[in-house]
């Protein structure tokens, strides 16, 4: 019978320097290993902040142009509103050109004129507001001048002295009104 506590030739311990070499060939493994890592991670990284500036740079440009187009939009917003005012400008300077005008031919220029005017208004959504005797008092739209014993409804609108104005369903101007006083 064989002793087991013998070990077989084949299966000897190895020696400190077949340790320490196995140990240093594992650790430059392991360190080429890491530095692929690390060169992997740098790589990201450098994209990553490629990236980010990319994205800085678009952010500034879209705030930029939006900039631009909020100031040309205040410098030019009312370029459609003039281009509608300039017949009525012209139909004015037409008026005045003309020397002997008879008072007929005043009405009737003037009432062209404040048509086209009226038609400039209401192409850029300014209505006027021009409540007719009886409705009711709106106080969002209206604004009362004087109150007058009257036989109507109390709160009611009796005359009016000021047509309001409404731009884009937003009061520019109220109408100024006479009202009805509670009975």
């Amino acid at each position: 019978m064989s002793d087991n506590s013998q070990q077989h030739p084949n299966q000897s311990t190895p020696a400190p320097e077949e340790v320490e070499a196995a140990m240093a060939a594992h650790a430059s493994d392991e360190m080429a290993r890491l530095q692929g890592e690390l060169a992997e991670i740098k790589a990201k990284s450098a994209d990553l902040a490629d990236q980010f500036l990319r994205a800085k740079a678009e952010a500034e440009n879209a705030r930029r142009r939006a900039e631009d187009e909020v100031s040309k939009a205040r410098k030019f917003g009312i370029e459609s509103f003039a281009e509608s005012l300039l017949p009525v400008a012209d139909s004015l300077d037409a008026a005045l050109a003309i020397q002997n005008a008879t008072a007929q031919q005043l009405r009737e220029g003037s009432d062209a004129t404040l048509r086209q005017l009226t038609a400039a208004l209401e192409r850029n959504k300014v209505l006027a507001i021009n409540p007719a005797a009886g409705d009711k008092f709106d106080p969002h739209q209206h604004q009362a001048i004087s109150v007058v014993p009257a036989d109507q409804e109390a709160n009611t609108v009796v005359s009016v002295l000021q047509k309001g104005y409404l731009i884009s369903e937003r009061v520019l101007r109220p109408a100024l009104v006479t009202v009805t006083a509670p009975k």
